[in-house]
């Protein structure tokens, strides 16, 4: 008779390992706090510091230009995209990070020092649009390079975990953005937030910036690119063989995000002003309330990976993405109620969703694209992604409310996202266990999805 099998213990992380899991983790929560503090000043101060004359004729429009601000950084992600994608193909992983990484913060800090537009005139919001310009730029090179550190170091078994550390960047600089903003708005009044207040978070991305860039600084090059550089095959020019080669991953990477990014920016951004300004509710409790949402989704986006290790990164990607467009519309209802439990409690709940079509990913991103041209494939398509995705939707979703009074109508936009990514995702072939390395090869057609 045999004896029973029994399973291999998991092979403890090496020093190595450990170091990119905090290094992609520390400098992707660096980067969105940085991203996400912008946003959610431009729902809460921005508008009657830097717009304010275009409220004179159309009451509202200063808000609107506001939150499209968020938005315009968007348009520029492509171009950060194709210079890191490029020169993270050719000259290393690491090297595009920490680029990244520094050019984020000065922009950010230097959003902290500017004048606004009773001080310098016009010059004040045309000069902040370019700093948003430039957080554009620096977050389009960024996401790809933290995923394909973390997904290239890691076990194969253990690749959606892996990736999930730079997808929890999110939640976490959002954690961070709403906790400063929330003790700020706590210590402080309506008047001297209003004044000074708010500049402090942008200040404080200097400090948070200088750690990032230790930690950065002390992590290997990906072993794939080491790999790369000992068979001199990488591509003279990734971006072009990228879009001769896979343009159907690059379409299928961009509208699989879709439905995640505008879903994920109602929470970052819209749902904030929505609850203060149409639902009166109190600032401090809002903020509270994102806070949590936060922490939930944090913790589904981890989870999220580490499901995708076991049941595949497509089937993951689909419970998360059904999950979402069924909580839609009770979503708004419970918002609707203008209690604050009832508020905090649906915005957590979308969390869950959020985070089963966000930790696996980088995973699957990586694993969808050949090594010459991963970083170029996987940071093009996030930033074209969330283009359509997140870029307009808190602008949207005011625009929606403004012209039908219903925020279920928000909530319909959603839906009809997340059933356009649910179809992508479903039109991708499981990546699970793919060959990662130089000789390996990664899908290059779509088919059905294993179960």
């Amino acid at each position: 008779m045999s004896e029973p099998h029994t399973a291999a213990p998991r092979r403890r992380l090496s020093t190595e390992e450990r170091k990119v899991l905090a290094s992609t983790l520390a400098g992707t929560s660096i980067e969105w706090y940085d991203f996400f503090i912008y946003a959610q000043a431009a729902s809460l101060v921005f508008a009657p510091l830097f717009f304010s004359p275009l409220s004179a004729d159309a009451p509202g429009l200063a808000d609107l230009i506001s939150l499209a601000t968020i938005g315009i950084s968007f348009l520029f992600r492509p171009l950060g995209a194709v210079v890191a994608g490029r020169f993270g193909d050719r000259l290393g992983r690491k090297k595009m990070l920490v680029f990244t990484l520094v050019t984020m913060g000065a922009a950010t800090t230097l959003i902290g020092l500017l004048p606004t537009y009773g001080d310098i005139g016009v010059a004040a919001p045309l000069v902040l649009i370019l700093l948003r310009v430039v957080q554009g730029f620096s977050a389009g090179g960024e996401w790809g390079g933290a995923a394909l550190m973390s997904v290239e170091h890691a076990p194969v078994t253990r690749r959606g975990l892996f990736g999930a550390y730079p997808q929890i960047g999110v939640p976490i600089g959002l954690i961070l953005a709403t906790g400063v903003l929330w003790l700020l708005t706590t210590v402080t009044t309506t008047e001297q937030f209003n004044t000074w207040g708010w500049r402090i978070p942008f200040l404080f991305s200097a400090v948070l910036v200088l750690l990032g860039y230790l930690i950065r600084r002390a992590v290997e090059e990906s072993p794939v690119f080491r790999e790369m550089l000992r068979r001199r095959k990488a591509s003279s020019a990734p971006l072009r063989d990228l879009l001769r080669r896979n343009p159907v991953q690059v379409l299928l990477t961009a509208l699989i995000f879709v439905a995640n990014n505008a879903a994920g920016y109602l929470v970052i951004a819209y749902f904030l002003s929505y609850g203060i300004e149409t639902l009166d509710l109190a600032r401090s409790s809002v903020l509270v309330a994102t806070v949590l949402a936060a922490v939930g989704w944090l913790a589904s986006t981890l989870y999220g990976g580490a499901l995708s290790d076991r049941i595949g990164r497509v089937r993951t990607f689909q419970i998360g993405y059904a999950f979402v467009f069924v909580w839609m519309l009770p979503l708004f209802l419970l918002l609707d109620t203008g209690h604050i439990v009832a508020f905090g409690g649906a915005i957590l709940v979308l969390t869950l969703g959020l985070g089963l079509s966000y930790g696996p990913m980088s995973a699957l991103y990586a694993e969808m694209f050949p090594a010459p041209v991963r970083y170029s494939g996987v940071s093009i398509g996030y930033a074209f992604g969330a283009i359509l995705g997140g870029a307009f939707a808190p602008t949207l979703a005011e625009l929606l409310m403004q012209k039908t009074g219903w925020s279920g109508s928000i909530g319909v936009y959603i839906m009809l996202l997340s059933v356009i990514s649910f179809a992508a995702v479903t039109a991708v072939r499981e990546t699970k266990g793919v060959d990662l390395g130089v000789t390996g090869s990664a899908p290059t057609r779509s088919a059905e999805p294993t179960s």
